[in-house]
């Protein structure tokens, strides 16, 4: 067989040395070696080769087919746990492999985790991520699957629903195009058909004080915002230039026993 890393390294991968090394720790036999340096090399993702990715420090399990962790999700994540407390009941919406829910349940050291996904796949391999830190997968469409009972409930909503705009699909990367469900990335003519359904559902499951996190682009952060401001979300806009990520959150305020304004003091 010839050298792993120049394979890697003629196929167009400038980590060729580090996928070599993890393809070879991976493999429980020469011919498997083999097998897996062809799949890499026709362009399938080293995550779904391996069956994990790395995420907040963690491996998290992944599926062929299922939406990757991306890097720059570990934005929201940090902003998710600065926000949350020990014990928050966090709502992962959209949760592909489970991974911000796990994260940010593992990043305030306990919490009351519920994650959902229309994808059956993607239910699948959440299923045994979040039985990791005791949460619960639902298959369905963003809030429907989730019992009422958690209504008023959630410390924590995150949402990272396609937002890729239907016509920009051809332009995304082809590991993107050829190994992931169109459903994970399509976010409709302007990228915004998900997430704004689940910003209008998101204030009934929000405890008074809560927060819903959004990853959204640079580009659509503007609309994004105007969503939440108008179903009654105090927002802020982070961004990250080391990530390369845009998170839009929006408060729910607290209100006195009238239900008309927010308490004296709160932000």
């Amino acid at each position: 067989m010839d050298d792993p890393v120049d394979l890697l390294r003629a196929a167009g991968s400038v980590f060729a040395e580090d996928e070599a090394r993890l393809l070879s720790e991976s493999a429980n036999s020469p011919s498997e070696l083999e097998s897996m340096l062809q799949r890499r090399v026709s362009g399938e993702p080293i995550q779904q080769i391996v069956g994990w990715s790395e995420f907040c420090g963690l491996k998290i399990r992944v599926e062929p087919g299922v939406f990757l962790p991306r890097p720059r999700s570990e934005f929201l994540v940090e902003k998710a746990i600065g926000l949350g407390h020990p014990g928050s009941t966090v709502l992962d919406i959209c949760c592909g492999t489970g991974a911000l829910g796990v994260a940010t349940v593992v990043g305030l050291g306990s919490g009351d985790l519920r994650a959902t996904d229309i994808d059956p796949a993607a239910v699948k391999c959440a299923v045994t991520n979040v039985d990791e830190v005791g949460g619960r997968v639902y298959r369905g469409d963003l809030f429907e699957p989730l019992p009422g009972s958690l209504a008023s409930r959630a410390d924590l909503v995150l949402v990272n629903a396609p937002y890729v705009p239907t016509a920009e699909l051809p332009l995304m990367p082809r590991e993107a195009r050829l190994y992931e469900e169109t459903v994970t990335l399509d976010g409709g003519e302007d990228g915004l058909d998900v997430q704004r359904r689940a910003i209008l559902e998101a204030p009934r499951w929000l405890a008074p004080g809560g927060h819903l996190l959004v990853e959204t682009s640079d580009l659509q952060a503007e609309s994004t915002m105007h969503l939440m401001k108008a179903v009654g979300l105090k927002v802020t806009l982070a961004t990250s230039g080391e990530w390369g990520a845009t998170v839009v959150t929006g408060k729910h305020e607290r209100v006195d026993a009238r239900g008309l304004q927010p308490f004296a003091g709160e932000e």
